[in-house]
């Protein structure tokens, strides 16, 4: 038997391996239903995984990328989307390449996938909370009724990280695993918003306003300038939305390298900089900043507030100041937000503790998945299509170790 403690993308998917290769299956979670961060994802559309080429899309994996690659060859963006077909669920490539069921919702996916994984014989035991292992090498769950123990033939961890732990993923997996010697990167926020010292003015005014179109760009810790083009949200202590989440990873690097982290925006990204010096150069006359910049360059709301806030009121005037502000203009960000209010989660079980199939090297038997594993990935289908190549192979391979140690001990009892 493989006991699957985990009920999200990366555990079910687990279970769907191990199940489809000839293993009895268990999947124990301790929320009261399965798939809950799952469903939480697929709110605003579920976004499966990405269309675009293969190469590139192994970028999106950064320094987990090289151990990734042979996961997604096994189970990549083409195979989640036959996945879903077998579940009589249509896919399409919406114009970013952004892959999402016909009817944009992860509720019917999840359904139809824990009727089938029943209907295979996969057993559910929920409410079961994971509290590592007894003396005798059996597992232990806390329930309403008390401590209950179980001894599959393997094991698949598929814990999660430590973002959204009203969902089911705490990270109080990290302290089990580590009094068992497994070397684990510290968790922290991915896919986060991040905290900005704004003015009282922009605050009040602003909170809640979209910025778009805008590029930002920032530096990583190889000293290079990572681009992005999108839009993003500015709140009362901040600001968030996809195109942060895109940077959140060198951006929260600075952060703990530095104390602060720089976003430099190009407020008028469609505008080329001898464009914008061109309308400035043209006489203000009586007419206020506001009219002026309004006049010039369409620029108004949210985004002349964001270049008041970083050239302050004497700023504007200087008139090549305002123009190089306008194309970059910086903003600095203190803290990412916390960890438990991120889309995902960087850090967990080092990939040096693992063999090619998952397996934790110190817990022969014990197979990890999803993103309890040391990698982290941008919004648009990544963190989805990585959780579910990682369940595919640990579900395989717990299969085969759970039959080959029944053989061992039906040989040995013969």
């Amino acid at each position: 038997m493989v006991a699957v403690i985990g009920g999200g993308p990366a555990g079910l998917m687990a279970a769907d391996a191990a199940i489809a290769a000839g293993a009895s299956v268990v999947v124990l979670d301790a929320m009261a239903s399965a798939g809950r961060k799952f469903l939480l994802a697929g709110k605003g559309g579920l976004n499966l995984t990405h269309a675009e080429a293969p190469a590139a899309f192994m970028t999106r994996y950064g320094d987990a990328q090289a151990r990734l690659a042979p996961l997604l060859a096994a189970f990549d963006a083409q195979a989640v989307r036959e996945f879903a077909t077998g579940l009589g669920i249509d896919t399409f490539v919406g114009s970013s390449d952004r892959v999402f069921p016909r009817d944009m919702k992860a509720a019917p996916l999840l359904r139809r996938w824990l009727h089938r994984l029943r209907g295979q014989g996969v057993e559910f035991r929920m409410r079961h909370r994971w509290d590592g292992w007894a003396q005798d090498g059996a597992l232990r769950f806390e329930t309403a009724a008390g401590e209950v123990r179980c001894r599959p033939g393997s094991t698949v961890l598929a814990l999660g990280g430590a973002s959204w732990p009203k969902l089911g993923s705490d990270g109080a997996w990290t302290s089990l695993l580590a009094a068992r010697q497994v070397a684990i990167a510290p968790l922290k926020p991915a896919n986060c918003g991040f905290d900005v010292a704004w003015s009282t003015h922009l605050a009040e005014r602003h909170a809640g306003a979209p910025v778009r179109p805008v590029g930002a760009s920032c530096i990583d810790a190889q000293g290079r300038v990572v681009a992005r083009l999108g839009e993003f949200v500015v709140t009362a202590g901040g600001v968030e939305g996809s195109l942060i989440y895109a940077l959140s990873a060198p951006l929260r690097d600075a952060i703990d390298a530095h104390g602060a982290a720089t976003l430099t925006l190009d407020l008028l990204p469609d505008h080329p900089a001898a464009r914008v010096a061109r309308a400035l150069a043209q006489p203000r006359g009586k007419r206020s900043v506001a009219e002026w910049l309004k006049r010039a360059l369409g620029l108004v709301g949210v985004k002349a507030a964001l270049l008041r806030e970083a050239l302050g009121r004497a700023g504007f005037d200087d008139v090549e100041r305002v123009a190089q502000c306008i194309k970059a203009c910086p903003l600095r960000l203190d803290a990412a937000r916390p960890v438990s209010e991120a889309i995902s989660t960087a850090g967990g079980v080092r990939f040096d503790m693992l063999d090619d199939d998952l397996m934790l090297r110190a817990l022969p038997g014990v197979f990890c998945a999803g993103e309890m594993l040391d990698w982290e990935a941008p919004t648009g289908g990544y963190l989805l299509t990585g959780a579910f190549s990682s369940g595919y192979r640990a579900g395989h391979a717990a299969a085969a170790w759970a039959q080959a140690a029944a053989t061992q001990t039906h040989a040995a009892a013969t």
